[in-house]
């Protein structure tokens, strides 16, 4: 049974709210949407300033390129901010990786813009929990980490990306790369109001089909046309039928078509998939090649498919146990009681996890409602999770081992 030593609660002692609380209010004032380039610039350059006090390099990492499917069928590159990477004692034999996101799911032009009190020292405003107090933790953590001394022999990175809220498309690789040599890695998701963690987590895969078919007169003509919005319906359909209980399939968009009188030729189907573990992400691979083949022939149709699966399906091994098992006796040390469930939800944990990383990845503040207006944090959370942090970072440290 541990218990906090004096070295460990005199640290802890030196995390305060009123700066993490300000951190939170100054940084949430910014939009900083996935595709508000504006906003995110402006958000990374806070947070490289505040990120400076850490003895590290502070850097701004270009996205990688990003193909979208337009409307149209087109594929156009979409722009992406810019990424913040902090390497604190690259040399050191014991590595860790933390992450978050500066993103948020509320565009310039949405009405969700004000943070307002509610009762109870409860903060309502867009990404207070998901994740600028996270990211507020993170940073408030690794600061009493630092101040403890015990991190002489560790050293590690901090990323955070512009486009988590997007499935991380320009950062996936970098996620990958900062993965490396890694002893394990903590994720500032935001908690749920009552303290409970995410554990195994599915995988996420969004693709987008392009059909091609052949336009002919609706009245005078219509067997000679090629319909794809036929195609891409028949597609939607036979998609869903692979659902089962490992298998969640969402098609959610059919765009193409047009007037009446006239058999379309282009059409696009939108589909996302929820695949439970990696053996699913491979059936569901093989059995998407061979439908679409089943479509374009008995539709005479041609067919592009583009997406992946971005997000791996995130089991709980047993290294994944143990870490949780650390923070899980770090909360009980700190009074409080860490439970975890499975979660539907993914995130930049899913691609760590699948680096063979130990990740907990929902270490940021307790709140809820997020990605809707309702959106809140619960204040007194800053300093209890940054605490928890601080603690795990430290043990962490100390053993050199999860």
């Amino acid at each position: 049974m541990h218990t906090l030593t004096s070295s460990e609660r005199q640290v802890l002692q030196t995390i305060e709210q009123r700066q993490m609380l300000d951190q939170v209010l100054t940084w949430a004032a910014v939009n900083s949407g996935s595709s508000n380039l504006a906003g995110l610039a402006a958000t990374a350059k806070m947070l490289a300033d505040a990120f400076a006090v850490l003895p590290g390099d502070v850097a701004l990492v270009a996205p990688e390129p990003v193909d979208r499917v337009l409307p149209d069928g087109s594929i156009k590159t979409v722009a992406h901010g810019e990424h913040l990477l902090v390497t604190v004692r690259p040399d050191s034999p014991t590595q860790l990786l933390f992450t978050g996101h500066m993103d948020t799911v509320f565009p310039a032009d949405h009405s969700f813009q004000q943070m307002r009190w509610l009762e109870d020292g409860t903060l309502n405003g867009p990404g207070v929990a998901d994740m600028k107090g996270g990211i507020s933790v993170m940073l408030a953590a690794l600061r009493a980490a630092e101040l403890s001394g015990c991190l002489a022999h560790t050293g590690y990175q901090i990323l955070i990306n512009s486009d988590e809220e997007v499935g991380s498309p320009s950062s996936t690789k970098l996620i990958a790369e900062l993965a490396q040599n890694k002893l394990a890695a903590l994720t500032y998701e935001p908690a749920l109001p009552d303290g409970t963690l995410a554990g195994a987590r599915g995988g996420s895969g969004n693709f987008s089909v392009i059909f091609s078919g052949l336009a002919a007169h609706a009245g005078r003509n219509p067997d000679d046309g090629c319909n794809a919005v036929l195609a891409a319906a028949d597609l939607a359909l036979r998609l869903k039928r692979l659902s089962h209980k490992g298998l969640s399939v969402n098609p959610a968009k059919i765009e193409g078509g047009g007037p009446n009188n006239i058999v379309p030729d282009h059409a696009i189907l939108r589909v996302n998939f929820r695949p439970s573990t990696p053996e699913i992400v491979t059936q569901t691979d093989n059995d998407l090649g061979r439908i679409i083949a089943d479509i374009e022939r008995e539709h005479d149709v041609r067919a592009h498919l583009h997406g992946s699966f971005g997000r791996p399906p995130k089991p709980i091994d047993s290294e994944a146990e143990k870490l949780f098992g650390l923070v899980k006796q770090c909360g009980a040390d700190l009074g409080l009681s860490i439970a975890w469930r499975s979660s539907g939800g993914v995130c930049d944990g899913n691609n760590i996890a699948a680096c063979g990383v130990p990740v907990v990845d929902t270490m940021g503040v307790r709140g809820g409602n997020i990605h809707s207006k309702d959106e809140f944090l619960i204040v007194e959370s800053l300093v209890e999770r940054a605490q928890l942090s601080a603690l795990t970072i430290m043990r962490l440290a100390a053993k050199g081992a999860v």
